[in-house]
């Protein structure tokens, strides 16, 4: 199942998202589409779009995170259990933004779980939520390190840790 929206809602996104649509109708996915960091970090300040960090408290608090992020854990606990509440969750976190029908950006470590995030949101009735590829800390590289060759940090994006 691909995801598909009103012509009309799309041209009320920013262009970047707009592509991000365009892209992810191309490839199929289920939800609206994907962002890089750098324009995750543009739309959030420009308030366009609410970003929302799906990853657990644990990685949060020993690996950073963004400052003004919203945080809905998709899974929780160092076993990262799913989050059985997600939904719910983010819905009342962005509901002051519109709800479900919010431009919602979804992060975790390296774009994997929030991919997972944004399909679980897209088929509970959220209109407009996007992943962030590459994520907060980025793919492995090739020595099992990351943060090395892309992901939110390695772009010099802001963050901070407790």
């Amino acid at each position: 199942m691909s995801y598909d929206t009103p012509d009309s809602a799309i041209s009320e996104l920013p262009a970047t998202l707009e592509q991000a649509r365009a892209d992810a109708r191309l490839r199929q996915l289920t939800y609206a589409g994907g962002v890089s960091p750098i324009d995750a970090w543009a739309l959030a300040q420009n308030g366009e779009a609410v970003l929302v960090d799906v990853r657990s408290a644990e990685e949060r608090t020993f690996v950073g995170h963004i400052p003004g992020a919203v945080h809905v854990p998709w899974a929780t606990g160092t076993s990262l259990t799913r989050n059985p509440r997600f939904v719910r969750e983010l819905e009342a976190k962005v509901s002051s933004a519109g709800g479900k029908d919010a431009v919602v950006l979804l992060l975790c470590r390296s774009g994997k779980r929030s991919a997972l995030a944004a399909e679980a949101a897209a088929k509970a009735g959220f209109s407009a939520v996007f992943n962030v590829f590459e994520g907060f800390e980025g793919e492995l590289d090739a020595h099992q390190h990351r943060g090395l060759r892309d992901g939110w940090r390695f772009h010099g994006l802001p963050w901070v840790q407790d």
